[in-house]
């Protein structure tokens, strides 16, 4: 076969015959990242309650403490019940305090919290397990072998080492030591998923023309594994968030202002457990924790749907 021949069969470049303008190409970036995106979200339920619930926490921790003003001992009557009182919807504590304003600035501090924690986890999973993955060699065993290494050290006490060694006060100091230890496991899972990507055809293709490997890695291998980086993102915030409210209950982490882990630690240290005209002062912070949990588990399961190549087709037309 000439070589005449094998240009024509095998065309390595080809030239579009439409030219594109800048509004084209604005109006497909609109269309993939936020009509599409937008058009999916409508269509699923569990991301209309889990994006709602995520927003409302968001609104309540920037709107809410920006509109109010903290509570105060005494601001109201001694262990108020709940939807007694407009003043007080959520009650007060033994001390007079509004629970509901206490929740309301316990919110910022958690959410900068798990959000720079889970952030940590997945940029640093994220980048050690895909270069790990694509490279190969003895790029691939040094970074396989800090993987390994962070995978053997125990994460709760090394944790708690680390608090009570730096005694952290700032939010995203402490959700960043709260996920430490989180980013391995998602490292070692992207790998392998990395390695059976790469050995795609179109891949290969990349590869072999040339192309840079952070165009391969940003635009081919990365959009094969966002569902589960999503995933692993939303399930690092809660563990965050479960760590946080732990170590807060048991009074290992520093604080200077409201938090739900501390207030569930008072109102179980002053036995609203068991006393029924008490139970509400728990029963709140509980039910917060909770909340922003099952939020987080919805939007974690839609990102499977907005990241999926056959979903985007369908609602392209």
């Amino acid at each position: 076969m000439s070589d005449r021949q094998v240009d024509e069969d095998i065309p390595l470049e080809v030239v579009s015959d439409v030219d594109r303008t800048r509004e084209d190409r604005i109006r497909d970036l609109l269309l993939t990242y936020v009509v599409v995106p937008g058009r999916i979200l409508i269509t699923d339920p569990r991301a209309l309650f889990g994006f709602g619930v995520v927003i409302a926490y968001l609104l309540i921790g920037t709107v809410g403490v920006w509109l109010l003003e903290p509570t105060e001992m005494w601001a109201g009557g001694r262990l108020v019940q709940p939807f007694q009182t407009l003043d007080h919807p959520l009650g007060t504590d033994p001390q007079g305090r509004d629970l509901l304003k206490m929740i309301i600035f316990g919110t910022p501090p958690i959410l900068t919290m798990i959000f720079s924690g889970g952030l940590f986890v997945v940029v640093v999973g994220t980048v050690v397990g895909t270069v790990a993955g694509f490279s190969g060699g003895r790029l691939d065993d040094v970074l396989s072998t800090i993987t390994d290494v962070a995978l053997t050290i125990p994460g709760l006490p090394l944790i708690i080492v680390l608090a009570v060694t730096l005694e952290p006060e700032n939010p995203v100091l402490i959700g960043v030591l709260l996920g430490i230890n989180g980013w391995a496991g998602l490292a070692r899972n992207l790998r392998s998923q990395v390695l059976s990507v790469r050995e795609e055809d179109y891949v290969e293709a990349a590869d072999a023309m040339g192309i840079p490997m952070r165009s391969i890695l940003l635009k081919d291998v990365m959009p094969n594994v966002m569902p589960y980086v999503m995933y692993n993102f939303m399930s690092s915030m809660r563990g965050v968030l479960f760590a946080a409210i732990g170590l807060y209950y048991l009074g290992v982490l520093p604080y200077n202002q409201d938090h739900w882990g501390v207030l569930i630690r008072q109102a179980y240290a002053g036995g609203a457990l068991t006393a029924g005209s008490m139970f509400h002062w728990i029963l709140w912070p509980i039910v917060t924790v909770v909340l922003l949990s099952i939020g987080l588990i919805l939007v974690s399961q839609s990102t499977d749907r907005l990241f999926n190549p056959r979903v985007h087709a369908r609602h392209e037309d």
